[in-house]
């Protein structure tokens, strides 16, 4: 087989969902190879199946550096699996045994296979400079609420309040509304009843306000990538007409032809 017969083969519905089928199977591998009963009765047959796993990520990603050459590390995502298969081959040697525990890193391949997911995946890292944005303004926030927390609570709360880190984590904990009115408020506005006038604005402004413009911003972003997407679509489909109505117009006999066979016939 040519390149170009790999290359297509390669990027062909059936292959597609064979490899999703095997990532898939080998996360639940993955998953069994965590239970002692069962890797004492089977653990030789699931290890097997792991390398098989393995090998058909090594025979792909092998087949698409053959079919595409150098082309193939233009691709983020071609890169991505290279780094996730190379993760993969690593052996978990002395002071590498954290690698082999990474090996569950293979169900991430699942993005690069899957179109929709991709989308999604394109559509946060094309959101991630907006983000940057929001996420300065809230450290600003979470600067100035710390500061402003260790001053006022410190004195009789200083598990919570005593220094900046303790405040901001605190206040972190109060942002995700985990256990913030009886665990943390209540208790504070027994000592200073007027501590709500400090704790709700800080709610409002971080979980209501500055949260949901970091969700706004990334679902902005996921309707970008599919609009850029279906007029891909269109582009692509404008062009398949134009050509079909170029091989019609052709094939069709041309005017000067009408009017000799025409003449012809007086």
């Amino acid at each position: 087989m040519t390149r170009e017969r790999i290359g297509n083969w390669l990027d062909s519905r059936l292959v597609g969902n064979f490899i999703i089928g095997v990532i898939l199977f080998n996360a639940v591998i993955l998953g069994l190879e965590t239970s002692g009963p069962i890797m004492d009765r089977f653990g030789a047959a699931i290890l097997f199946l792991d390398t098989l796993c393995l090998a058909i990520f090594v025979a792909e990603l092998a087949l698409k550096l053959y079919a595409r050459g150098l082309r193939f590390f233009r691709s983020g995502w071609n890169l991505f699996d290279f780094v996730i298969i190379a993760i993969a081959l690593v052996p978990a040697g002395q002071g590498l045994s954290v690698l082999r525990a990474l090996r569950i890193l293979r169900v991430l391949r699942v993005i690069s296979v899957a179109p929709s997911l991709r989308r999604v995946v394109e559509g946060f890292v094309s959101a991630l400079p907006g983000m940057g944005s929001v996420f300065l303004l809230m450290a600003i926030i979470f600067y100035i609420g710390s500061v402003m927390a260790t001053k006022l609570f410190g004195g009789l709360f200083p598990e919570w309040f005593g220094d900046l880190g303790n405040s901001a984590y605190t206040l972190f904990q109060i942002m995700t509304l985990e256990s913030w009115s009886m665990g943390i408020v209540r208790p504070v506005m027994d000592a200073y009843p007027h501590a709500w006038a400090f704790f709700v604005p800080f709610i409002m402004v971080t979980t209501f306000a500055v949260v949901n413009l970091l969700v706004g911003l990334i679902v902005n972003s996921m309707q970008e990538a599919h609009s850029q997407e279906d007029n891909q679509k269109t582009d692509a489909y404008r062009d398949e007409v134009l050509a079909r109505l170029a091989a019609i117009e052709a094939r069709l006999p041309s005017a000067s032809d009408d009017t000799s066979v025409s003449r012809r016939s007086v």
